[in-house]
C-alpha cells in the first residue's frame, strides 16, 4: 500500500552506495515532468531503503511529502532489500558497492549460500566465495548453508552424494527428488552422481576425493542405511517446494518475484479440492471454465519453456 509521509520523518543512512548519491542523476529526475514512483522506507526505523534519488529530486522540487511503500522486517533483511533492489533497477551500484554490500550480506546472512548472495547483490558466486574467505573467521568446518530452494545443505556433499549412490545402486527407479530428501542434497547433484554412475565413473568429484574421507564410514552394527521416504502426494510437493522459494530472498524481496510465489501458491492444494471445485461449477458456466482453465494450462506450459529456454541460455 502506496501512503504519503512527510519528507522530514525520513532517515537516509546506512545506504549500501559509498559515495552517496549522483547529484546529476537526481537533477536529471527533479526536472522530469512525471511524478516520481513511491520510495521504500523500513516502516520501523523510517529509513529510505530504495528511492535515495527521489527523494533527494522531490526535495528539489519544493515537495513536503513523497510517496511511500513501507517494508516489515529488521535492519538486515532491510539492508538486503537496497541492495537488490539497487542493483536491478535504477541507477546500479557500482562494483565496489556490491562486492561492500556482499561482505555485510556475508556477516548478517553467514547461512546464505555464494549463490543466494551473488543473486542479491549483483557479483559473481565465486566473488562472493573470496570475499568470504577474506572475512575474519575464514570458512568454517562443517558449515551448512541455505540455497536458492531454501534448503539447507553441508559444504561439503562427499556424505551426501555417497548416500546417493548408495541409493541409487538399491533402487535405480527412485526419483531425484527422493533421493535428493534422503542424502540432504540437490536433485541436480543427484542427477550428477547418476550420471557418473552411468558412466562407471568414481560418484565423487576429484577435488571431493582428494578433500579425504575416501572411504565412507563403518555403519553402526545393525544399521540399515538410509531410509527411502516414499513419494508424497504431488500437491504436498508442490506446496514443500514453493514454501522453500519463498525463502529465496531473490524472490520475496521483489514484487514480481512475490507475485509468482502468489501465482504458484495458488496451484498447491490437492486434488480432493480440486474434485470439490469442480463439483461446485454451474453447469451454465462449465464451458466457460473449461475453456479458461486451458488457457491457463497454455500459459503455464508456455511460461515453462520460456524459463527452460533462459535457464539454457544463461548455463
Amino acid at each position: 500500500m502506496v501512503v504519503e509521509v512527510d519528507i522530514a520523518s525520513l532517515s537516509t543512512g546506512d545506504s549500501p552506495r559509498i559515495s552517496g548519491v549522483d547529484p546529476e542523476h537526481v537533477e536529471a529526475l527533479a526536472v522530469a515532468q512525471n511524478p516520481l514512483p513511491p520510495i521504500t522506507v523500513h516502516r520501523s526505523t523510517g529509513r529510505v531503503i530504495d528511492g535515495l534519488h527521489r527523494l533527494r529530486a522531490a526535495e528539489i522540487r519544493g515537495q513536503r511529502k513523497i510517496a511511500v511503500q513501507y517494508f516489515d522486517g529488521d535492519a538486515a533483511d532491510a539492508f538486503v532489500l537496497a541492495v537488490e533492489s539497487n542493483v536491478t533497477h535504477g541507477m546500479p551500484l557500482t562494483t565496489a558497492d556490491r562486492k561492500h554490500a556482499a561482505a555485510r550480506i556475508i556477516a548478517s546472512h553467514p547461512q546464505w549460500s555464494d549463490r543466494v548472495i551473488a543473486s542479491v547483490s549483483g557479483i559473481a558466486p565465486g566473488t562472493v566465495a573470496e570475499i568470504r574467505r577474506r572475512a575474519p573467521g575464514g570458512r568454517p568446518a562443517g558449515e551448512s548453508r541455505i540455497g536458492h530452494d531454501g534448503r539447507a545443505r553441508p559444504l561439503n556433499g562427499n556424505e551426501g552424494r555417497r548416500v546417493a549412490s548408495q541409493l541409487i545402486s538399491e533402487n535405480p527407479n527412485l526419483s531425484l527428488r527422493q533421493i535428493a530428501r534422503v542424502a540432504a542434497i540437490s536433485p541436480e547433484t543427484v542427477r550428477d552422481v547418476r550420471n557418473r554412475m552411468r558412466r562407471g565413473e568414481d560418484p565423487l568429484p576429484q577435488r571431493g576425493r582428494q578433500a579425504g574421507h575416501d572411504e565412507p564410514p563403518a555403519a553402526p552394527h545393525g544399521s540399515r542405511g538410509p531410509t527411502v521416504v516414499p513419494d508424497r502426494e504431488p500437491a504436498e510437493d508442490r506446496a514443500a517446494i514453493v514454501k522453500r522459494l519463498k525463502a529465496d530472498p531473490a524472490l520475496r524481496f521483489s514484487e514480481t518475484g512475490r507475485t509468482l510465489l502468489r501465482l504458484l501458491a495458488m496451484h498447491t492444494i490437492s486434488m480432493a479440492e480440486w474434485d470439490k471445485i469442480i463439483d461446485k461449477v454451474p453447469p451454465h458456466c462449465g464451458e466457460i471454465v473449461a475453456c479458461l482453465a486451458n488457457d491457463c494450462a497454455q500459459m503455464w506450459a508456455d511460461a515453462a519453456l520460456r524459463v527452460q529456454r533462459k535457464v539454457a541460455e544463461t548455463a
